[in-house]
């Protein structure tokens, strides 16, 4: 048999039938080896059968999340604890007392946007993670976003944030360059390319239409301000100069209205790491512009009220002076 790639509809029925007998997922390319091994392509087409069921993916006739992301990691590691177990145990007892610390919230119930972050840097994730985290933000880098499954799992959390009233925000940091001017272009498309994509559990795609999305740096101004260094060329990822009168890119306005304006010459999101302080004042003030300067008071009154919570139940219940007493004998015992 050999498989007519340009029937998608034919070829995602295929590999369906093929997976109802797997036990677990597989990766796009495990797909490969195992139509190889049943005979129905060769190994000259392990790419396009990779590229076939992302394409299947993305127009829903596979479920988006149909295939196991790939991974390099080792599992299935074990180490042996250092404390004794009844160490261990007044430790998860302490972490069962003092749960209200742990649990989740809906932080954006009653808020009016719902927001994500990403960077065109890793330095940036490590960078603006402290600031996300104080305001409950989801962040990732954006560089070489292959993986199809990473956008989705993103816009499934806007959709659902959209399904509960919340406005939803993406906020963007990048480059000071003429790509990285249009971003906003590139990451509404790479999501509306997903809108039609279906998950297992039968949750559809989200539609970009109205999201906020949000270019809150580099910008010209800020790079001048602080004096950040310009880099003197227009070299792209692909080691190609946009100023070169022989670029495919270069007569499109875009383009043209950078060299206008600003000339040979960009400022990578990177400067911005020697900044500490001012880079997370700007990720601060991106996301208060949405959310308001009183939003971690609003995000902490969640907190005490579990707090509140949790200490009204152990008290009405007893529980607190059983907890108290089991503490007292741990403190106790000989060792």
């Amino acid at each position: 048999m050999n498989l007519d790639f340009k029937n998608l509809e034919e070829f995602s029925e295929y590999v369906k039938d093929i997976s109802r007998s797997l036990r677990d997922k597989i990766s796009s390319r495990g797909w490969a080896y195992t139509l190889e091994q049943k005979r129905v392509i060769n190994k000259d087409q392990f790419d396009i059968v990779t590229n076939t069921i992302n394409k299947c993916r993305k127009l829903g006739l596979l479920p988006i999340d149909f295939v196991a992301e790939e991974s390099r990691q080792f599992s299935g590691i074990e180490k042996p604890d250092k404390e004794n177990i009844i160490d261990v145990f007044g430790h998860y007892l302490n972490a069962t007392y003092n749960c209200a610390d742990y649990y989740t919230p809906d932080w954006w119930k009653g808020e009016e946007f719902y927001i994500q972050m990403v960077v065109e840097k890793i330095d940036l994730v490590t960078l603006f993670k402290p600031v996300c985290e104080e305001y409950h933000i989801p962040i990732a880098n954006s560089k070489g976003w292959s993986s199809i499954l990473q956008r989705a799992e993103y816009a499934r959390r806007f959709s659902e944030a959209k399904s509960n009233g919340l406005k939803c925000v993406l906020l963007y940091c990048g480059d000071h360059d003429p790509d990285g001017l249009r971003i906003s272009e590139f990451l509404r498309k790479n999501l509306l390319d997903l809108k039609n994509v279906k998950w297992e559990d039968d949750t559809p795609g989200y539609n970009p239409e109205n999201l906020i999305i949000d270019r809150f740096g580099l910008n010209y101004d800020f790079i001048i301000e602080n004096n950040f260094t310009w880099i003197d060329n227009l070299i792209t990822g692909s080691k190609r100069n946009l100023a070169d009168p022989s670029h495919k890119n270069y007569k499109m306005p875009y383009v043209q209205e950078y060299l206008k304006t600003i000339g040979e010459r960009k400022c990578e999101a990177n400067a911005i790491v020697v900044l500490p302080d001012i880079a997370q004042d700007l990720v601060k003030n991106a996301i208060e512009f949405y959310v308001g300067s009183d939003a971690k008071n609003r995000f902490e009154k969640k907190r005490d009220d579990l707090r509140s919570e949790l200490t009204s139940f152990l008290d009405e219940s007893g529980s607190e002076d059983l907890m108290n007493q089991i503490f007292d004998n741990i403190d106790d015992r000989e060792v």
